[in-house]
């Protein structure tokens, strides 16, 4: 595995936005954009090399995501980030390799994240990113109602439960097709986690999004504890193997 850190892939103002690329030692591979979570206010790209060494031996590359979070910047900063990012890795991946296809994902705030680019297409838009480049999504224990940060810093209770353009629900039927994607949720979630996601399975399959093109995975044990977490009994990373799996499915 070789790996790059922060490669710079957008500039706001004075500030460079930088992700981590991890690479298989073969040249041509699948690469998985990764944001990571810390409910939109902390956490750090550097965690991904918990689960990337896994992917790159399985030839998988993991681009890890910095983005601008609360309270310096807000809603809709990460998201026109998480977008730059994509583009940046679907112009430039070739630099580092044969690229046979971009999956996109992340992990609880990152979860949030890869949803609203799933459901909402003003981001791509916005970024110059042609959609269809994308093959799959891993949305990890994401919020899909309105995030909390994003109703705390608007002042808003953020224990309600609200559907408006800044949650993935809101979005979701915009669209009538969705390439494959794969959800995650642990049975002992942060409170209500659990119960939206199954909302989120519910909703797309009323619009007729159902398996083998959407799949679930259900957890046991607290948030997104398996993402850093190794398996006792093979020693490899339980993250990396969801992913992992989910990836071959497509390419099946």
């Amino acid at each position: 595995m070789k790996i790059i850190e922060d490669i710079v892939y957008s500039k706001v103002a004075n500030e460079e936005l930088v992700l981590d690329l991890f690479l298989p030692d073969e040249g041509a591979f699948d690469v998985f954009v990764y944001y990571h979570g810390g409910g939109l206010e902390k956490g750090s790209h550097k965690g991904a090399e918990k689960f990337a060494n896994y992917l790159c031996e399985h030839g998988i590359a993991v681009a890890s995501v910095k983005y601008r979070m609360y309270p310096t910047h807000a809603y809709p900063d990460f998201l026109v980030d998480a977008a730059n990012a994509v583009k940046f890795v679907s112009d430039n991946i070739k630099n580092y390799g044969e690229c046979k296809g971009i999956f996109v994902g992340g992990s609880s705030a990152g979860g949030y994240m890869s949803m609203m680019l799933c459901f909402d297409k003003r981001w791509y838009e916005g970024a110059g990113v042609d959609k269809k480049l994308i093959a799959g999504y891993v949305h990890d224990a994401g919020q899909p109602t309105a995030h909390f940060n994003v109703l705390k810093f608007s002042g808003v209770d953020p224990r309600r439960v609200i559907v408006d353009e800044t949650a993935p629900l809101y979005h979701i039927g915009t669209d009538t097709e969705y390439p494959p994607m794969t959800f995650i949720v642990s049975d002992e979630d942060m409170q209500n986690r659990y119960e939206q996601t199954m909302l989120v399975l519910s909703t797309l399959k009323h619009f007729g999004h159902t398996e083998p093109k959407i799949t679930h995975t259900v957890m046991h044990g607290k948030h997104c504890k398996y993402v850093g977490r190794i398996d006792e009994e093979d020693g490899l990373s339980a993250f990396g193997k969801l992913i992992e799996a989910f990836v071959t499915s497509v390419k099946e």
